[in-house]
């Protein structure tokens, strides 16, 4: 965990992901392109995996992580129908084994701040997935995704309309964030972000990628997160 000497001050409002942060569904989501792409890509460079093309872009609109593998495989780009229906078969996989993260509910509702969501997917599938697995309440349907607002990660824009919405200063934000393309678009917006490396879709590295692409501090458990967060407010009132 990094030096958390100085974090920013008064930290009012907390913004989280949630694919991979509130919902355990990155680890369903990587099984369903794995098998929807094998397929595709039966012959690829030596020294390259599917899981190895994947994993890294996890976090991302399915659009751009598709163009991301092909334009590195040197591939024609797939029709946007055949891109569509893989998006449609993912989602249905990930509502399928939809679940929780472990203690996310107990470890959220521990932390005495107001909360939203900030995600890449739709937002009737955000709201779906929290009311689902009981987490809505903790949010009272402050969700913003890109359907909403206009800009998807790795742009700041989500997290910067969530902070608006509050009405306060990103730099009063704590954010909860698995992936680098949310920890890029979180710190871009100016807001101190907690990297979660414990969901099922983590790979060796992350907590070093959270880190570079500016976690400000990386926990493993979310029942660290209610003593992780208090000490950050302690420290920001002294």
């Amino acid at each position: 965990m990094p030096d958390t000497a100085t974090p920013h001050p008064r930290f009012t409002h907390l913004i989280s992901d949630c694919d991979g942060v509130l919902i355990d569904s990155e680890a369903v989501a990587l099984q369903a392109l794995l098998s929807l792409l094998a397929p595709r890509l039966p012959h690829l460079p030596e020294g390259k995996t599917l899981q190895g093309l994947i994993e890294p872009r996890l976090g991302l609109r399915l659009t751009p992580l598709m163009h991301d593998i092909y334009s590195e495989l040197g591939l024609p780009q797939l029709p946007d129908d055949e891109v569509h229906a893989i998006g449609h078969a993912v989602d249905v996989a990930c509502d399928t084994q939809l679940r929780a993260v472990p203690g996310v509910a107990q470890a959220l509702a521990a932390i005495p701040l107001p909360k939203a969501v900030a995600s890449n997917s739709v937002s009737a599938r955000v709201l779906s997935a929290l009311q689902r697995t009981g987490m809505a309440p903790l949010f009272d349907e402050r969700v913003f995704t890109p359907d909403l607002v206009g800009h998807a990660k790795p742009h700041p824009g989500l997290y910067l309309a969530a902070a608006a919405a509050f009405g306060v200063p990103p730099a009063q934000c704590l954010v909860l964030e698995d992936s680098v393309t949310g920890v890029t678009a979180a710190a871009a917006a100016g807001m101190t972000v907690l990297g979660f490396i414990g969901g099922g879709h983590i790979a060796p590295g992350q907590e070093a990628r959270l880190k570079a692409a500016g976690a400000f501090a990386v926990f493993n458990d979310m029942d660290k997160l209610p003593a992780l967060v208090a000490a950050l407010l302690e420290s920001a009132t002294v």
